[in-house]
């Protein structure tokens, strides 16, 4: 039975992306399949990769002892590519930019953009589309910068958890001041390139946040209490129906806040039953508890199934996102 759920979760991750990328190959004139746009029809064999990838990941995560360790690599190839895109993009290789113009590569930009220049953007529905689709995964699966944070954080083993009430003000303190900065840049009407150094200042920090601090903590510092979008998506993501559970049998011993690099499994969020507001559903922790006490939810559905379905969508969009011309 394990083996056969297993092979079924891979083949449906593999058709899906297949399906998506199919769809995208044959019906959008201007590719944004990045083969495509250097060789005719090299599209399709990018769409066979990125399909089989997507199917080997969701195999190898279907075991949860291997989560961790998958999520963490997979997530590093994908940043990677994303800013080996932009730099041959910089380097004057158009065709590796999705619209032929350059966009600030920073997470900050997806909330201070529209406000700056007053209307929603691509990036915008995007964003909100994919927290529809798999709650926090962006903050788990699909940012470009939570890759390195989550990296780095990995290099202290079973941290101790932070002080949540002093993080959940530090970010909302950070969120607050983003946005009355560039209303206040949009009022006075002030030059753009004063609005994109603070930006490229804003991002530089976070940098420095996620080389040191923390590598320093074990925890995600850059993308739990920095980073404004990291905030939004904590307070968005219940419009997605998946949560993760702590069965009331559990005895506390604290395993599985070790090794929650977003810092989500407190004693008091562990006493509650459910993790902090900080928890992107990553997976990280379930094979911390050998009682199995930690598990998915999505309405009455069977608890494996559930995990299934949130591996189903969080893998195939991380595979789709990764064959798609970027910036």
């Amino acid at each position: 039975m394990y083996l056969s759920s297993r092979i079924k979760l891979s083949i449906s991750v593999f058709a899906f992306i297949f399906l998506i990328l199919s769809s995208i190959q044959l019906k959008i004139k201007n590719p944004i399949i990045l083969a495509e746009r250097f060789f005719t029809y090299t599209g399709w064999f990018e769409v066979f990769i990125v399909s089989l990838y997507g199917s080997i990941v969701a195999f190898n995560m279907y075991d949860r002892n291997k989560v961790a360790v998958w999520r963490k690599y997979t997530w590093i190839i994908f940043s990677f590519l994303f800013f080996m895109q932009l730099i041959l993009g910089l380097l004057g290789i158009e065709k590796c930019l999705m619209t032929g113009k350059l966009h600030l590569p920073i997470p900050l930009m997806i909330l201070s953009g529209p406000i700056y220049r007053g209307h929603l953007s691509f990036m915008t529905f995007l964003f909100l589309s994919t927290i529809l689709l798999v709650g926090p995964a962006w903050c788990s699966h699909l940012c470009y910068f939570g890759a390195l944070d989550n990296y780095m954080a990995s290099k202290k083993k079973l941290a101790k958890s932070l002080n949540k009430n002093t993080i959940i003000q530090f970010k909302f303190s950070v969120l607050f001041i983003i946005i009355a900065v560039t209303l206040i840049l949009k009022y006075f009407n002030l030059e753009t390139y004063i609005a994109l150094s603070l930006a490229i200042l804003f991002g530089l920090f976070g940098i420095v946040l996620i080389l040191f601090i923390s590598r320093k903590k074990g925890k995600m510092i850059h993308c739990i209490a920095y980073c404004p979008i990291g905030t939004i998506v904590s307070v968005i993501k219940y419009i997605n129906p998946i949560r993760l559970q702590i069965n009331n049998k559990c005895n506390l011993c604290m395993h599985c806040s070790g090794v929650c690099n977003y810092n989500a499994l407190t004693k008091e969020n562990l006493t509650k039953g459910k993790p902090a507001l900080t928890c992107t559903l990553c997976g990280d922790c379930l094979n911390s508890c050998n009682k199995n006490y930690i598990s998915y939810k999505l309405f009455n559905i069977n608890n494996e199934y559930a995990r299934n379905i949130y591996l189903f969508l969080s893998v195939s969009l991380h595979s789709v996102f990764l064959a798609l011309a970027r910036i």
